[in-house]
């Protein structure tokens, strides 16, 4: 049997005595039961950097997502706070790089499931297109435009933003579920993309015990980072 990989480790954005706020890296699962025994998982190694109290995840990102992910230290903090999430008091800002050349701005107001399987529920989301780089691809036969999207869900729903800038027309880069292989494969091996390109860049939450409001950042990791850069974006 194979040794199992190193611990790698992570990055605490904020901690109090309610909580915990992470940068979660892509890659990576927020516990156990998303992946196998053996696979590091966010949830355990937010544990072990801050003294190995327990942790409940009060959201998710999607394993291939990166960003800002809180934890709770009891169960009823959790309860508080995904209570925010739902209701809309948590505002939630993401970047993410997408297919084509979207509306400067606007607001997407599409039906979707709550959870896998579920029946479709309200779910909007508000959008901003801040950059646009053209791309030629002789192999096509034609100049690719791809934009860098901010996007900011007023509800929280399973794969909201991904689902979202699909129905849109402009599916996020590295979604294997949503986008285009073709696409995911140029921004691999021209511009060492090998990720989901969407990030939890900004979370605010009101704090559950003494109500101020949070506002948790995670900055762009390298591996997104580099990659835009290299297509042109300034950031």
């Amino acid at each position: 049997m194979s040794d199992p990989p190193p611990t790698v480790p992570i990055e605490i954005i904020y901690e109090d005595q309610a909580l915990v706020a992470v940068a979660k890296p892509s890659g990576m699962v927020v516990h156990r039961g998303e992946g196998t025994e053996r696979e590091e998982a966010v949830l355990q190694l937010a544990r072990d950097a801050t003294g190995g109290a327990h942790l409940y995840p009060v959201h998710r990102l999607d394993r291939g997502a990166s960003g800002v992910l809180v934890l709770a230290r009891s169960p009823e903090v959790t309860h508080r706070l995904q209570v925010q999430l739902e209701d809309g008091g948590a505002q939630k800002r993401y970047l993410a790089l997408v297919r084509g050349a979207p509306p400067a701005q606007g607001r997407i107001d599409h039906p979707i499931p709550r959870r896998v399987d579920g029946p479709r529920v309200l779910a909007v989301t508000d959008y901003r297109c801040r950059a646009t780089v053209v791309v030629r691809v002789e192999a096509w036969g034609r100049d690719q435009p791809y934009a860098l999207v901010e996007a900011w869900p007023r509800t929280g729903r399973l794969h909201q933003v991904r689902r979202h800038l699909k129905h849109l027309g402009h599916p996020v880069i590295g979604d294997a579920n949503h986008g285009r292989s073709e696409h995911n494969r140029l921004c691999r091996e021209r511009f060492g993309l090998g990720r989901l390109a969407l990030h939890a860049a900004e979370l605010a939450i009101d704090h559950p015990v003494t109500g101020e409001r949070l506002h948790l950042e995670a900055p762009l990791p390298p591996d997104l980072r580099g990659p835009l850069e290299r297509m042109g974006f300034a950031l």
